[in-house]
């Protein structure tokens, strides 16, 4: 079933149809493509990558205006490379018929799953690591044997378009093909008739796409956003816990889904928490207006937006400190923005009510892990949750009486790296997971297969029924 979007929408609409009935037709040929034929797309994904890098990573600066090419190789280009490599060993592994038990009832009848793919897969990708968010996906969905329409952001216009370009010299439109444009025909790619739509973005805008995806009941993975706090622990090792937050809330100017959004610590730790982030945070950005290993805000709009939310925690009665090192002063144009620690916020506060996406962290003052956790769980369940400290049972309280999409315990992160871990986020901050064999389950269907033997018991419930019936529903209920 195709069902049309809004009517301002057709036209774009209209045009991205024909590239999803192309895939849908390789498809119809190529039903399940050997593993030969997948990791030789994956093989082509791979030589993209490195061949193209530099050039790639330039694409990403020049849409952010500043960002470093070494911050975008150790959070895109290394990470999607280690993912496509564990896929591709994996693969002839994960695409065997999966043996499942068969009850004695069924004699010697057996059971298997088959791994197929689902068909064409669309993947809207944002602009915060457009390389990685668009072709880790596609790495799965590919390895799963699918086809694959992608849709970066149209905050990403250098990226967007050469990767449409690269893309294009390496690939038939009808195995893989890259999708331009504003958010209109966005909105057009997210009501195609997808057999599966993989978001990633914010969850205001997962709700369009839901939306948006009913219509044709197309299968999503929603990869969303949220608040993700940290939890310090009075066992915690603070300077440590402080430059491993700075890190994690800093790099690509906080611009990150799953960066901390906010910390629980106690109250008598918070003035030292303060000294010994601006400490970090000064150790890792000694300037920044013209620091090129610190990256740009990615639009005016956005720039904006985080002013507005330190001033308005401001006039609410919040404490500021702005992080400034070498006391520059900011060019506006240029969209760097300093960091920002606030103090004595409260749940009125624009700052704690929306996710932050930038180099602004607040810090609120819980003095037990059971007050941590019920603040925690009085909000929408996070895309990840943080926890600094040495105390095991603490540690382990957390676990247990919190949810969330993922956690990294005493750094920030790093969970998203790990290579046998699923992704993703729970309710508000997404449904569904990928990565590795988990993004391979996601784009494939198992569908289930039964075998019937030559002999087998089934005879004996057929009618006319009779004594040996009745004698075996007898055993039965027993």
């Amino acid at each position: 079933m195709t069902t049309s979007p809004l009517p301002a929408a057709s036209a774009a609409y209209a045009d991205l149809l024909p590239l999803l009935q192309a895939q849908r037709a390789a498809c119809a040929h190529d039903l399940l493509p050997d593993v030969r034929t997948r990791r030789d797309r994956l093989d082509r994904l791979l030589a993209l990558s490195k061949t193209h890098a530099r050039a790639i990573a330039d694409a990403i600066a020049s849409d952010f205006g500043t960002r470093a090419w070494q911050e975008t190789f150790i959070a895109e280009f290394s990470v999607f490379e280690q993912r496509l490599r564990h896929t591709r060993a994996g693969l002839s592994r994960w695409m065997q018929r999966q043996r499942v038990p068969t009850s004695l009832t069924y004699g010697l009848a057996h059971n298997w799953l088959q791994a197929q793919p689902l068909g064409v897969v669309g993947i809207l990708s944002p602009w915060n690591y457009p390389f990685d968010l668009s072709l880790t996906p596609t790495v799965d969905a590919l390895g799963a044997g699918n086809r694959v329409m992608i849709k970066p952001s149209d905050l990403c216009p250098q990226f967007s378009a050469l990767l449409a370009q690269l893309v294009a010299s390496r690939f038939d439109a009808s195995e893989l093909t890259v999708v331009q444009g504003d958010a209109q025909r966005a909105a057009a790619f997210s009501a195609l008739p997808f057999d599966h739509l993989l978001f990633t973005g914010s969850t205001t805008v997962g709700r369009l796409v839901a939306a948006a995806a009913a219509p044709n009941l197309t299968p999503l993975t929603l990869e969303l956003g949220g608040k993700s706090p940290v939890i310090l622990d009075p066992s915690c090792d603070l300077r440590q816990a402080a430059e491993r937050i700075a890190w994690g809330k800093l790099i690509n100017a906080g611009q990150t889904c799953i960066a901390p959004d906010y910390v629980l610590a106690p109250a008598a730790m918070v003035g030292q928490l303060q000294e010994a982030l601006a400490q970090a945070m000064a150790r890792l950005y000694p300037t920044l207006a013209r620091n090129p290993d610190y990256t740009s805000i990615i639009s005016a709009r956005h720039w904006q937006r985080l002013q507005d939310l330190v001033e308005d925690a401001r006039c609410q009665g919040a404490t500021v400190r702005q992080i400034n090192p070498a006391d520059e002063a900011f060019d506006p144009h240029q969209r760097k923005m300093a960091p920002h620690l606030l103090s004595g916020v409260h749940e009125g506060m624009r700052v704690m009510q929306e996710e932050i996406f930038g180099p602004i962290l607040p810090i609120i003052a819980c003095d037990t892990v059971a007050e941590a956790i019920a603040y925690v769980n009085a909000h929408d369940r996070p895309l990840a949750l943080y926890w600094f400290g040495q105390h095991r049972a603490h540690r382990e309280q957390v676990l247990r009486q919190t949810i969330s999409g993922g956690v990294t315990v005493n750094d920030c992160l790093l969970h998203v790296g790990q290579l046998h871990q699923p992704f993703g986020g729970i309710g508000p901050s997404g449904q569904g997971a990928h990565h590795g064999i988990h993004g391979f389950r996601t784009f494939s269907h198992f569908k289930p297969v039964f075998v019937q033997s030559r002999w087998n018991p089934m005879f004996l419930i057929n009618p006319p029924y009779g004594r040996l019936l009745d004698a075996a529903m007898r055993w039965f209920e027993r």
